[in-house]
């Protein structure tokens, strides 16, 4: 399995959801249901991840580290300021709720049950060869920061 560890972009992975997500909801209508103001809640939610990543990538840019997410041992600087003090992984919880957008806007319960199969992934083949390397990088610094904030929230 460590064959796919930080080998697909985070965005191919969740176009690859969401099409997953789509023809789920395609195939088996009769788990549809209605949510009221779903284009309007999912639109929110889809603007809040944008935001959540961009403020990720900001810190990122500011530290004039690298932002490729299949290259960590190439960060030059472990950021823990912005964002960073809320989550260790923006990025991808920006994803995670465009992505929940997306379930809402669709309204069908079988586009949910592939979001933790999105966290899943994530975890095991982003970041958790991300934060080893980061360990490598870090040491002491990446494990107090690592001790103080979540993965995700």
């Amino acid at each position: 399995m460590q064959a796919l560890e930080l080998k697909v972009p985070p965005v191919a992975v969740v176009l690859c959801i969401a099409a997953l997500m789509w023809l789920a909801s395609w195939a088996l209508p009769a788990f549809a249901f209605a949510i009221p103001g779903r284009k309007f809640i999912s639109l929110g939610m889809a603007v809040a991840g944008v935001v959540i990543s961009g403020s990720g990538v900001l810190s990122f840019r500011r530290a004039r580290t690298t932002v490729n997410p299949l290259k960590p041992e190439s960060a030059t600087v472990l950021v823990k300021s912005g964002i960073y003090l809320l989550t260790r992984n923006p990025m991808y919880l920006g994803l995670l709720v465009i992505l929940l957008g997306w379930a809402v806007f669709l309204a069908n319960a079988a586009a949910f049950v592939f979001l933790p199969a999105f966290i899943w992934y994530m975890n095991r083949f982003q970041i958790e060869p991300e934060e080893r390397a980061l360990a490598v990088l870090f040491g002491k610094e990446f494990a107090s920061y690592k001790s103080c904030v979540r993965r995700w929230l």
